[in-house]
């Protein structure tokens, strides 16, 4: 049995995110949900970025989670989400869009705010960063 555990803990050690001591937190949120959860999120990176300012955080967003990124896209209180989108932004996070969202929505690049990025394939992306680039998932 006790062999038997060994070789599952070595099978499942390269799926774990491990980070050198002193190495920034690398997390990936990913948002598929229409602006309801919007709010909630940007909040969330904010209270992350509070707690440690260290932290590489790397929004993907595909299916209805673009919506808060359309230009003059607003929360439900009326707030444009633009303006919380460049305030992470100037803290270092990253916002990337899926291109086959765009496509499947016959949606443009210019209907978008201008400070993000594109990947072909948003749930790609987000495979990508936590199985090459040890990133942590969440799901705001």
């Amino acid at each position: 049995m006790l062999k038997w555990m060994f070789a599952i803990l070595f099978a499942l050690a390269p799926f774990g995110a491990s980070a050198a001591p002193g190495d920034p937190v690398k997390v990936v949120y990913h948002m598929n949900e229409d602006v309801a959860r919007a709010p909630q999120a940007l909040r969330n990176a904010r209270n992350h970025l509070n707690a440690d300012p260290k932290a590489k955080i790397v929004f993907v967003m595909h299916a209805a989670g673009i919506n808060y990124l359309v230009k003059d896209a607003k929360d439900p209180n009326g707030n444009p989400f633009e303006a919380a989108v460049q305030t992470l932004k100037s803290q270092g996070v990253e916002f990337r869009v899926c291109e086959d969202t765009l496509r499947q929505r016959n949606m443009q690049k210019s209907q978008l705010i201008d400070d993000v990025t594109y990947v072909a394939s948003g749930v790609a992306e987000v495979s990508r960063l936590q199985a090459q680039e040890g990133y942590a998932y969440l799901k705001p």
